[in-house]
């Protein structure tokens, strides 16, 4: 790999993930260079298979960014948050005006007895996206890395094949039968999770995710955002085995804990040994993840580490003391160069 000091910033993730700390929590910190950027192109052009000039525009931008700290350049293929769903067969309808996509549900009330697998015809949401990670492979030539997608599996991939009111009816008219197609569906993650490493150089190169942690063997974001929707019980039954499978099929792993309405189930996510990190996401309206230090601390004293992504380099020198810092990530932006070498030195300082 081509990447600057990335054999230093490896072995600060590989101490995150042992939890060991060097001399400070990691600290991901960018920085604009010459004031340059493009923007780039809605859902990175896959729609439109133009997946060079969303490329180059990447690579525009990765040139003119200083990546401090543990800062990986990483490029991230998508076709969206229901990508998964459209793997089964789905078709992903995009928004210009939302910059987002969906899939339309697509399947009926006889849906347990669907033959459940990936679709992997040429020209299928499978198909492109495995071609879009393998060009974005080629293309980085080893100057920056290739995520691995974002994986709504488990039950959200059911809530976007059969539509979320529908699967609420499913859970409480015949919930053996949700159990079922879960069976089906939860072999399909390391299906996936394989081919696109494969189709990316990931076990080579190492893998990287949204959630930009880098780990050298193999890594995703784990989630369940259907979990607001369901009682303790409903969770504790399907949601639990889930991600203790999709968990064991990784070496690491981050939870990506989304909404206040989901804090209900803390105590059995915290409680999987196999949950390595967490991402909390407090959602529209609430404060931020600064002011919910005592639910920070408590996934903590849990032994899970915990990636923080909207707290400002000020913020961080201010208030990372509280946590533990061999357990702590920040992913934050600074003005410039030198404000980003500013905050490493201060925090590794006063660690």
């Amino acid at each position: 790999m081509n990447i600057p000091d990335f054999e230093r910033k490896k072995t600060y993730f590989r101490a995150f993930w042992e939890g060991e700390l060097i001399d400070r929590p990691l600290i991901s910190v960018t920085a604009p260079l010459n004031g340059k950027r493009v923007p780039l192109p809605y859902l990175y052009g896959v729609e439109a298979g133009n997946y060079r000039d969303a490329l180059e525009r990447f690579a525009f931008n990765q040139e003119n960014t200083y990546y401090g700290g543990e800062a990986l350049p990483c490029y991230e293929c998508s076709l969206g948050p229901d990508q998964f769903a459209a793997f089964l067969g789905g078709t992903i309808e995009f928004s210009e005006q939302a910059a987002t996509s969906w899939v339309r549900p697509f399947w009926d009330d006889d849906y347990t007895e669907a033959d459940v697998r990936l679709d992997t015809s040429p020209g299928g949401c499978f198909a492109k996206i495995l071609d879009f990670v393998k060009i974005a492979r080629e293309f980085a030539d080893g100057r920056f890395l290739v995520s691995m997608l974002d994986l709504h599996t488990n039950l959200d991939a059911i809530m976007a094949a059969r539509g979320s009111q529908n699967l609420c009816f499913d859970l409480a008219d015949d919930p053996d039968r949700v159990g079922r197609v879960l069976e089906k569906i939860l072999p399909l993650f390391p299906q996936v999770v394989n081919a696109v490493a494969e189709a990316g150089g990931m076990d080579g190169n190492g893998y990287i995710g949204w959630i930009p942690t880098y780990s050298e063997g193999k890594f995703a974001t784990l989630q369940c955002d259907f979990s607001i929707m369901i009682s303790p019980e409903m969770c504790h039954r399907f949601v639990i085995p889930a991600l203790e499978y999709e968990a064991s099929c990784l070496a690491h792993n981050i939870y990506h804990y989304d909404g206040v309405g989901a804090l209900t189930h803390l105590d059995d996510i915290l409680a999987i040994k196999s949950v390595d990190a967490v991402q909390w996401v407090p959602g529209a309206g609430q404060p931020r993840t600064i002011e919910w230090m005592d639910l920070l601390k408590k996934i903590q004293k849990a032994g899970k580490r915990l990636w923080l992504y909207d707290w400002s380099p000020a913020e961080i020198k201010a208030r990372f003391k509280e946590l533990d810092p061999s357990l702590l990530y920040f992913s934050t932006s600074a003005q410039s160069p030198r404000e980003a070498d500013e905050l490493i030195a201060y925090v590794t300082k006063h660690t």
